[in-house]
């Protein structure tokens, strides 16, 4: 379970409150207008942002990571932006995601190539970020988020740079990995296709709130005024 209780966070003059119970092993989608906090909720779970009450409390299953440097959380961030070093080859930024250092062991070398073959890379490890496409890119990334064997994996709107077809070809492939490794994914869109084709459950965030929470398939069919109105419907 990934739970936030009385999670209060002040950014300026905007005030976020969260409390929310998610199941571990789904992948979540997490929806609402430009502003609402949705990316907040995220940047709060990975530790980049910390909350302002003292009386609030984050797990993730029975450990409580609100208390932990980011680096010590069960988490792993993907943001749009890929965050590759183009000086290093595909490999070498999938290493990172294991040793800073780049220093691996036999057996953690294998772990890599088995990532790229994973994300769909095979044999191109010995390439530079500049000789990629953009999907490609997403998928090195994706690789490196892997290795680091995290069991939550954060997604903030980690395809809005692609076209339509490569957009339903990494919904596809973060589906699938997530089946296999058995990941816990937090989605960040704007595209209710992503919650419908990608995600098992959807939390609607308005207003720094948590307004609705509940199954994909039940999203669109809201009748909630604040729902609709953000899908475009008519109330």
């Amino acid at each position: 379970m990934i739970k936030f209780s009385q999670v209060t966070c002040h950014l300026g003059e905007q005030e976020f409150n969260y409390e929310l119970q998610l199941p571990l092993g789904q992948v979540v989608a997490v929806m609402g207008a430009s502003g609402s906090g949705k990316s907040t909720l995220l940047n709060i779970l990975a530790g980049f942002i910390q909350p302002t009450s003292t009386t609030g409390s984050i797990y993730i299953g029975d450990q409580r990571v609100d208390q932990l440097e980011p680096a010590h959380r069960p988490v792993t961030s993907l943001f749009q932006e890929h965050n590759l070093f183009a000086h290093m080859t595909v490999f070498e930024n999938l290493a990172l995601g294991i040793r800073t250092s780049l220093k691996l062991t036999p057996q953690e070398a294998v772990q890599v190539e088995a990532a790229l073959d994973q994300v769909g890379l095979k044999g191109m490890g010995s390439r530079l970020p500049k000789q990629l496409s953009g999907g490609q890119r997403q998928r090195v990334a994706l690789g490196r988020a892997l290795v680091r064997r995290k069991p939550l994996l954060l997604l903030d709107e980690p395809f809005s740079a692609l076209d339509p077809s490569l957009r339903q070809e990494m919904a596809a492939l973060v589906r699938a990995i997530s089946k296999q490794h058995n990941l816990s994914v937090l989605l960040v869109t704007h595209e209710p296709r992503d919650a419908l084709e990608l995600a098992e459950t959807v939390v609607f965030i308005s207003d720094g709130k948590v307004h609705w929470q509940g199954p994909s398939v039940d999203f669109i069919s809201q009748k909630d005024s604040q729902i609709r109105a953000y899908l475009g419907q008519s109330c």
